[in-house]
């Protein structure tokens, strides 16, 4: 079975939780119509009620529970996400219920960090609610995070920035498939905004170049295999990588989709100028670091692009307005979480 890893909040093994994870990894590798057999009447709900036992536990603060809620919703979302040659519960009921019990409380816990009364706030005029957008990110303590400007810039290691890119895989390194997912059922200057990033993001057609080639030439400088990259996502790593498939692969979740998505490109050059620094510092591999100096000015570009295409047309719509300032704060707080328990290693 697989082993569940720990985040740096929890030293030991989640062990009252393993059984579930093993029963719902089982799951996950058998084929949708015979997982439903299996799981029908007493025991569909008696897992269920597990499931749910660990959302409530994750809900009370336990980072173990955590860990092993973002986890399992990660390998659901894996069914949707990767080819594979073996069988798999795509399709599954019993599997959409446990991905549903779980994607509900990421989603509750995300808005209860949102501050009360933010979201009724934002400007009715789309220009004025753009700068408000800018401006309240630019106040958020996720700005300029002190990981980034402090500890990456100056003082991270190698060993440090190996561990900062495998934490960083569970979005950089699939924001391809996050565009192509996002784009479908959009049209206009939306769908050619997102359609322009997903070019950039293939490189132009060019396959060497394509982004998440590059960025997996950084595991290569730090030969990093599979396995390693699999023990080492933390709770909170997890957390930002499901919040882009889950708002990414609904269509009712589509604003909040620009919003986090936006919000990801706006943050990211000045981030990547401190972990460019970095490297250097250290002199690592040019080839390494390929990926960061070109996403300096491209994802400049593309936040823009994305602000003034795909953004303002939206802002008419009250709905609109709200749902993207509301993947915006998931964002801004999911990263300010994530890049909090980066920073022990800075004193520890």
């Amino acid at each position: 079975m697989l082993e569940v890893g720990t985040s740096r909040a929890g030293t030991e093994p989640a062990s009252r939780f393993l059984t579930t994870v093993d029963e719902v990894t089982v799951l996950l590798g058998t084929a949708a119509d015979k997982a439903d057999s299996q799981y029908s009447g007493d025991a569909r709900t008696a897992l269920l009620g597990r499931v749910a036992e660990i959302n409530k536990a994750a809900d009370a603060g336990d980072q173990q529970a955590l860990y092993v809620q973002q986890y399992l919703l990660d390998r659901i979302y894996r069914l949707h996400t990767k080819l594979t040659d073996r069988e798999t519960a795509e399709g599954s009921v019993v599997a959409h219920e446990i991905g549903r019990l779980l994607e509900t409380a990421t989603a509750e816990a995300q808005d209860r960090l949102i501050e009360p009364g933010l979201l009724e706030e934002a400007p009715t005029e789309p220009r004025a609610y753009l700068s408000w957008l800018k401006k309240t990110a630019r106040e958020h303590r996720v700005y300029k995070h002190p990981y980034y400007h402090e500890f990456i810039r100056n003082r991270a290691t190698e060993a440090d920035l190996r561990n900062y890119v495998m934490q960083e895989s569970v979005v950089d390194g699939r924001f391809d498939d996050l565009l192509a997912m996002m784009q479908v059922g959009t049209a206009g200057a939306a769908k050619m905004e997102i359609a322009a990033n997903f070019w950039d993001e293939m490189g132009n057609g060019d396959r060497a170049q394509v982004h998440t080639t590059l960025f997996n030439k950084i595991f290569e400088v730090f030969q990093i295999p599979d396995e390693e990259l699999e023990r080492s996502l933390t709770a909170n790593s997890l957390l930002n990588g499901n919040l882009a498939v889950l708002l990414c692969r609904y269509r009712s979740l589509y604003p909040e989709a620009v919003g986090f998505l936006g919000m990801t490109e706006w943050m990211a050059p000045d981030r990547f100028v401190q972990v460019v620094h970095a490297w250097e510092r250290l002199g690592l591999p040019e080839v390494g670091i390929v990926y960061h100096r070109l996403h300096i000015t491209i994802d400049s570009q593309h936040a823009q692009g994305w602000f003034h295409n795909v953004v303002l047309p939206a802002a008419e719509s009250p709905r609109m307005r709200r749902a993207i300032a509301r993947g915006i704060l998931w964002r801004l707080n999911a990263s300010a979480t994530y890049l909090d328990e980066r920073m022990p290693s800075v004193t520890g």
